[in-house]
């Protein structure tokens, strides 16, 4: 496993209330949560890096207002003309 060493000022952890475990943890789903909205990543793949279950993914999208379809105008559109034939 590749580790990331990131530092923080004790104060950001202060002001954040949590200790180094909890916000590597945070920063970890932060990022895996940003690159599922920019569409790099699956849920499935989100939830496996995150080791959680895809459910629980899903519950983290919702608990930071990240819509759990990423689908465009355009795709919806063309799922529409096939539906509709």
């Amino acid at each position: 496993m590749t580790q990331i060493v990131l530092n923080f000022d004790t104060g950001a952890m202060s002001a954040l209330r949590k200790g180094p475990g909890q916000l590597a943890a945070e920063v970890k789903t932060a990022a895996v949560v940003r690159w599922y909205a920019e569409g790099r990543i699956s849920q499935g793949k989100a939830a496996e890096i995150l080791g959680i279950s895809r459910a629980r993914f899903l519950d983290e999208l919702y608990r930071r207002r990240v819509p759990a379809v990423q689908t465009d105008i355009e795709e919806l559109r063309e799922e529409l003309a096939c539906l509709t034939g």
